[in-house]
């Protein structure tokens, strides 16, 4: 017999991941952002009265109102269409021609002759990541890298330390490893422990990279 929950009905969505973001946020924690990360490579799914699902939810939480945030390091390159779209909306006659009351002109808009086009925005909150192709033994449910990395990045300046209270097969010590950070990972599977030890082993860090950019955040 499937479990019954009051208030649930069968074929219900529970919400799980929002109880749980609401729940953090009633204990004190500050809840910033929901980004999605999109499947482009979705497992199928055989129903017939709802989509397959192709996404998950990585809240951003913050213990306190100011927190460390690198916004540069994960910002995404400005499309071609985008910004010829702003230069063809830069006008002394355009809708905009004085801005918009309360946001300066530069937050819109490039500079009227254009001599200093943006190429970089901010990272949005839909990542379109596929999973991971790669297999470890034993487990079959890795994080990719490229999910990883822009927490990392954004999240945790050079040197300094990542947790991860549910390690796995050690992708966060990987990409932590590889970026230049330090990190501590909770495992209670022993197979799991030597999975990942062994693919820590093997990463180089960037720094030690031939060709590496001390400016890599």
């Amino acid at each position: 017999m499937p479990k019954k929950w009051k208030g649930i009905k069968a074929k219900d969505m529970i919400g799980i991941p929002w109880s749980l973001a609401f729940s953090l946020r009633d204990d004190g924690w500050y809840l910033r952002s929901d980004i999605i990360w999109q499947k482009s490579n979705c497992m199928p799914e055989s129903v017939k009265d709802r989509p397959s699902k192709s996404y998950e939810h990585i809240f951003l939480f913050a213990k306190s109102k100011k927190y460390y945030y690198d916004y540069e390091a994960i910002q995404e390159p400005v499309a071609p269409e985008t910004i010829a779209r702003l230069k063809r909306a830069v006008s002394d006659v355009g809708k905009y021609a004085n801005g918009v009351e309360g946001q300066p002109m530069q937050a819109i808009f490039l500079p009227r002759d254009h001599s200093e086009e943006r190429t970089m925005r901010n990272k949005r909150d839909v990542w379109t990541v596929s999973t991971n192709s790669y297999r470890a033994d034993g487990h079959f449910a890795m994080y990719p890298e490229k999910l990883i990395e822009p927490c990392i990045l954004a999240g945790c300046p050079i040197g300094g330390v990542v947790l991860d209270p549910f390690f796995g097969s050690g992708t966060t010590g990987v990409v932590a490893k590889r970026l230049g950070r330090e990190y501590i990972g909770i495992e209670l599977n022993p197979e799991y422990c030597q999975i990942a030890e062994k693919r820590i082993d093997e990463v180089i860090p960037q720094k030690d990279k031939e060709g590496y950019n001390e400016e890599i955040k």
